[in-house]
């Protein structure tokens, strides 16, 4: 398993931590999601064999969010 913790613009409240979480917890291979509103960062456990960080950046990205790195 893989851990990555990225920070994301946008996000400030229990509608935008629960959007997030659905968008990544949703994919194939990840295991743990974590977000952290005042800290605007979201922790992320995946199997990268089965998914990349591009893929679950994206998904932020689809859910309304911008990943800055």
């Amino acid at each position: 398993m893989t851990d990555v913790t990225l920070k994301v613009e946008g996000m400030s409240c229990g509608h935008c931590k629960a959007a997030v979480e659905k968008a990544l917890k949703g994919l194939p291979g990840v295991a743990a999601v974590a977000v952290d509103l005042a800290a605007k960062e979201v922790a992320v456990r995946f199997d990268g064999t089965e998914i990349g960080i591009d893929a679950i950046k994206s998904a932020i990205d689809d859910a309304g969010y911008d990943v800055v790195s």
